[in-house]
């Protein structure tokens, strides 16, 4: 049986609503700090601080672990990448930690940054690396929050979190770098992933985490399909794989079904019944196993 860390805050929401949907809905009592996941294989579950997460998967207090990588690369943490999740805080996709500087700063490039700026993180690690690779010498100021609204009054420059970069812009902000891309992942302790047990337990948990996040892209369709039809419909599907096809008992019409991309369906649709299809249904998927 393994422990598992999940993220609180920005993460949380997200990642509760992936394992309801995974059917492993994390359960919480009067006791919020020790929610339980009714698996036989998992024993522990912790929602914790997605900074702290990583350090404690790689310390093994925890088997598996869900975080930004943002984080594990700031803590240096040593655990095993296992998965990528496609959200982040704000939706889906990647986030970026960028530089920047108040809009008036007549700077365009990180190079350009002034030797001793005051420059606030709530990234310290990777910030002093990513300095001191370009040989810039400046004044690190730890942040615990709101970092945009110290430029220019308390900072001349912040690294921060962002994903559209609306926020920095609303505060007065240009970026004008970009330390790195991250997205949200699943970890694990490196001895419990060399364990064969463990492994296993690890293994089919992401595999039916990965499986939602394909499902909620894609859709199945059911349509009826007279005979002089079928090649049509075929041609018209967008499928990687060929689609099933049945013959309908006692009448000249074929079932067809396929998988197709969801942002595609409203578009298809429409093409499928001009070209014959019948009694089309669009059904959701709540797991794609690969």
């Amino acid at each position: 049986m393994i422990r598992i860390a999940l993220p609180k805050g920005s993460l949380e929401e997200q990642t509760l609503q992936l394992f309801r949907e995974a059917d492993l809905e994390v359960k919480r009592g009067e006791r919020s700090y020790n929610p339980v996941i009714d698996d036989h294989r998992i024993d522990k579950v912790k929602i914790l601080r997605p900074q702290e997460i990583p350090q404690y998967v790689g310390l093994g207090y925890f088997d598996l672990g869900i975080s930004g990588l943002d984080w594990v690369k700031e803590t240096g943490a040593s655990v095993k990448e296992v998965a990528r999740l496609s959200y982040s805080k704000a939706g889906e996709g990647t986030v970026k930690i960028v530089i920047a500087v108040h809009e008036d700063e007549k700077i365009d490039s990180v190079e350009k940054i002034r030797p001793n700026s005051r420059v606030t993180t709530e990234y310290p690690e990777m910030t002093r690396e990513f300095f001191g690779r370009l040989g810039i010498p400046v004044q690190l100021f730890p942040s615990y929050g709101a970092s945009e609204a110290k430029v220019p009054d308390l900072m001349d420059v912040v690294v921060d979190l962002t994903e559209t970069g609306t926020t920095l812009r609303k505060n007065g902000l240009k970026i004008i770098g970009q330390i790195m891309e991250s997205y949200t992942v699943v970890i694990a302790n490196r001895d419990s992933f060399e364990d064969k047990g463990k492994r296993q337990a690890i293994e089919e948990i992401v595999t039916l985490l990965l499986g939602v996040i394909d499902a909620r892209h894609q859709v199945l369709l059911s349509m009826n399909v007279p005979d002089d039809a079928v090649d049509r419909i075929i041609a018209a599907l967008p499928a990687l794989k060929r689609p099933t096809v049945s013959r309908l008992h006692g009448v000249g019409y074929y079932s067809i079904e396929t998988v197709v991309k969801k942002r595609e369906v409203n578009t298809l649709i429409p093409i499928l019944k001009a070209a014959g299809a019948e009694d089309i249904l669009e059904i959701p998927i709540s797991k794609i196993i690969r």
